[in-house]
């Protein structure tokens, strides 16, 4: 069997590691204001030692069952939904924002490039010189040469991405003792990582052909320095570990199967995560009733948690009792100060009564939704809902292109956006915007017609 040649190697790689990220990006995000808001208590004092502003690191949620976290550029961290589920407290999570922050503070997405310049050139050297031996008569000798050099480069890439791994690994440890935080839960994480290694038989014994350093190595060298460290004894905060095994628990009741979940948190268990994950499986296997019994089993000792109430709102309302929801939604969103999240759910509350007396308001609590936070799709799309239920086909364009934008389809949000310029005042801000929308549909198409 003939070897690909260096190049057929390295683009095959970087392929590899495209399509991994565009098949990341496929997965849907999970949107939750309980979990973004843990998210951000959690890492604020890892971002802020990683000298890096809060402000603009997002942590985003992927449904995907796999452990795993990445960055893509910028300053945002993905992190599966595996993770959370597979993670036994919040310091495993936290050591795991810490090594990706580490990749962020380092520009280690930008620098890929230096690594994939280095194998690069060593490969067209290698090719010429085998060229040069072929062209002289010495095929077996030529070819050698151009083997050992793709061998070469192949390794210069992995040892490249390695190193970058390992200067995250040293940097999460840096910033946990900066944030005061123990470095135990990242350890532990890469324990686990390394059990799965050995459920799936991944060789130990050399670090050559990977990405990443031995997770033994890495655990190894790691403790070495995190054992050190005066946060090393210190117990994870209590009420973010709390907050982190609810977050757990209901995010296991939404991605796990019913059944699966009620394994894991079963009738006899009282606790708070164990109640909300049941409600939450319950609510998924259509037992409305059971669901709403958990919820209130909460909220009975808790009246005033936002969460518990977002959840029986969205619990009545998916069962068909929109009515029902508008009190127990507009408290969570009054008590939540209007949360966007929360506030577009009882938007949707709002639209799904069908009474027009509840269209202003709904109008009124989704546009301060999506003030606050225009990436939401689902608020876009009831926001435009409301503007076409009132007669303003103009905006309801807007809105729809906004949506369409968002979930990268500039195919349908080019067409509303020019429709939505149709119909709105020329020069005036949503005007603007729509201009905005379609100038970027544009060129996205234009792009996607390039590549073709």
């Amino acid at each position: 069997m003939r070897h690909p040649s260096l190049p057929a190697r390295l683009l095959a790689l970087f392929l590899a590691l495209f399509l991994s990220l565009q098949h990341a990006y496929a997965q849907s995000i999970l949107r939750d204001a309980e979990t973004e808001a843990l998210f951000a208590d959690m890492s604020v004092d890892i971002i802020r030692a990683a000298g890096l502003e809060p402000r603009h690191v997002q942590i985003v949620l992927i449904n995907d069952k796999e452990i795993n976290a990445f960055v893509a550029g910028g300053q945002i961290v993905y992190i599966h939904s595996g993770l959370i589920t597979s993670a036994k407290n919040v310091g495993e999570v936290q050591g795991v924002i810490a090594h990706e922050l580490g990749h962020v503070a380092g520009g280690h997405v930008i620098r890929i490039n230096e690594g994939a310049k280095e194998a690069t050139s060593i490969s067209i050297l290698s090719l010429l010189l085998g060229a040069a031996a072929i062209a002289a008569g010495a095929g077996d000798a030529g070819a050698g040469i151009m083997a050992a050099g793709q061998q070469a480069a192949m390794g210069k890439f992995l040892a490249f991405s390695r190193t970058q791994e390992a200067s995250a690994d040293a940097a999460a440890a840096s910033y946990l003792s900066k944030a005061g935080v123990s470095g135990r839960g990242l350890i532990s994480f890469f324990k686990t990582l390394q059990n799965v290694e050995f459920r799936y038989a991944i060789p130990q014994e050399d670090s050559y052909g990977r990405t990443h350093p031995l997770t033994g190595e890495r655990i190894a060298v790691l403790q070495d320095v995190v054992s050190l460290d005066p946060a090393w004894t210190r117990p994870p905060d209590p009420i973010l570990e709390a907050r982190f095994q609810r977050v757990k628990a209901k995010l296991m009741g939404f991605v796990s199967d019913p059944p699966q979940t009620l394994r894991t948190y079963p009738i006899a268990d009282n606790t708070v995560p164990a109640r909300y994950a049941r409600a939450y499986a319950w609510h998924r296997s259509a037992y409305p009733e059971k669901a709403l019994e958990e919820v209130d089993s909460l909220l009975s000792s808790a009246p005033k948690d936002p969460y518990f109430l977002e959840l029986k709102g969205q619990i009545l309302l998916e069962s068909g009792r929109p009515q029902d929801a508008l009190p127990v939604l507009r408290e969570a969103n009054q008590i939540s100060l209007s949360q966007p999240l929360i506030a577009a759910l009882f938007g949707h509350a709002l639209i799904a009564t069908e009474d027009k007396a509840n269209l202003p308001e709904a109008t009124r609590v989704l546009k301060a939704a999506v003030s606050k936070d225009n990436e939401n799709p689902f608020a876009w799309y009831q926001l435009g809902v409301v503007y076409e239920r009132e007669g303003d086909v103009a905006r309801a364009r807007l809105a729809t292109a906004e949506r369409y934008s968002l979930e990268g389809r500039p195919n349908l949000a080019l067409p509303n956006a020019e429709a939505a310029m149709v119909g709105i005042p020329k020069g005036s801000p949503d005007w603007i915007r729509a201009q905005d929308i379609a100038m970027a549909a544009r060129g996205d198409l234009e792009n996607q017609k390039r590549r073709r």
